[in-house]
């Protein structure tokens, strides 16, 4: 099987770039559905119309209903067809970007990828996450191509609520991880080959960059200031760990996370605090070293990450509801069984509690 590194067609990233976004719709096509939350729109929607007045391409706003379901993706397609739209255009978090992705792959059109968080690294990827109705995940839609384009406002991003910056570290914190996980085992990647040597080095930096610039982040997004530690961080959780994840592949990380989704009671917790309990996870899994363990413990405890089940919002944990979430993540199509070594819902079951355990020790409970 070849080795396979995938992209999206061009990455922008700096501040007031969304104020662009007109001039570069108009290379990909003539009218672009737009697709935002009502709340995305009082943030920036003037803003993108203005960027829209000096273009050739028109577009028309489209609100977001707030799950990446089947049912929103078909109410989406048939307003991209009825309006003959050409391209469509996601502005928001990750759900309503993997919603954009995957309206414009039933279209055949160019898709431009716009995020006003760094809360996950779903903007670059060829892929999109499908839920139910109501939340719970159902299946990954694995699209043709990456986007055509990602653009990242830094200023928009900086007054992003911290907890979502933060959040994405968590997403991003799994990427090298996961990729070492798959290049052992020699697993297919997203990407549908074998990992390349650029993935894992991409998927490297990303962690040092976290390692290194993520303390500074957390700090200066507090402080309301967009520093070069922020750029850094943005960069990391969006480019860094959506070409690292999509061409490393996924593992334990996201498969645990995938079980979580099956407790109503952490649903309220955003996708990458999810991911970084199941990265301690997967890491208790592997019997990583007790130095590894405990830096990567103390790195989520110190940015807010969560690194036990109360903090992921079961106040009472039984086996029954462990062993719900280690048969889901353990489900036939899903991830967990690209780890070099054999995984039951049993062995999951054992490395949440012990990664509970570990977390608790850890915070000094």
């Amino acid at each position: 099987m070849a080795n396979i590194l995938t992209s999206p067609g061009k990455y922008v990233q700096g501040p007031g770039e969304l104020k662009n976004l007109g001039t570069y719709a108009e290379k990909y096509g003539k009218k672009a559905l737009i697709l935002i939350t009502a709340s995305g729109y009082k943030r920036c929607g003037t803003l993108v119309e203005e960027g829209f007045q000096n273009s050739s391409a028109g577009f028309i706003f489209d609100y977001f209903n707030g799950e990446c379901c089947k049912s929103e993706i078909s109410r989406l397609t048939g307003i991209a067809g009825k309006e003959g739209c050409d391209m469509v255009i996601g502005i928001g978090g990750g759900k309503i970007l993997d919603t954009a992705k995957a309206v414009a792959y039933e279209q055949s059109v160019p898709v431009l990828i716009c995020p006003t968080i760094a809360s996950t690294d779903a903007p670059c990827s060829a892929l999109s996450v499908i839920y139910t109705d109501d939340g719970v995940f159902e299946e990954y839609l694995f699209l043709p191509a990456n986007p055509n384009m990602v653009l990242m406002d830094t200023d928009i991003i900086a007054k992003s609520p911290v907890r979502l910056t933060i959040a994405g570290m968590g997403d991003a914190l799994a990427t090298y991880f996961e990729a070492r996980a798959c290049q052992t085992s020699g697993a297919t990647s997203c990407a549908g080959g074998k990992v390349t040597s650029a993935a894992m080095a991409l998927a490297r930096l990303c962690f040092d960059t976290l390692m290194e610039e993520g303390i500074k982040a957390k700090l200066a997004l507090e402080a309301g200031a967009c520093t070069p530690s922020v750029e850094k961080i943005i960069e990391a959780n969006t480019l860094l760990s959506g070409i690292g994840f999509e061409s490393g592949g996924l593992a334990g990380a996201h498969a645990i996370h995938n079980g979580f989704t099956a407790l109503e009671e952490c649903h309220h917790m955003y996708h990458g605090e999810k991911v970084a309990f199941g990265t301690i996870t997967q890491l208790v899994l592997e019997n990583v070293s007790s130095d590894e363990l405990e830096e990567i413990i103390d790195w989520c405890i110190e940015l807010g990450l969560p690194v036990t089940l109360k903090e992921l919002g079961i106040s009472e944990v039984t086996d029954e509801k462990l062993m719900t979430v280690a048969k889901a993540a353990c489900a036939e199509n899903d991830t967990l069984h690209n780890m070099p070594f054999e995984v039951t819902p049993e062995t999951v079951c054992a490395a949440i509690k012990a990664a509970d355990a570990y977390g608790r020790y850890f915070l000094g409970e």
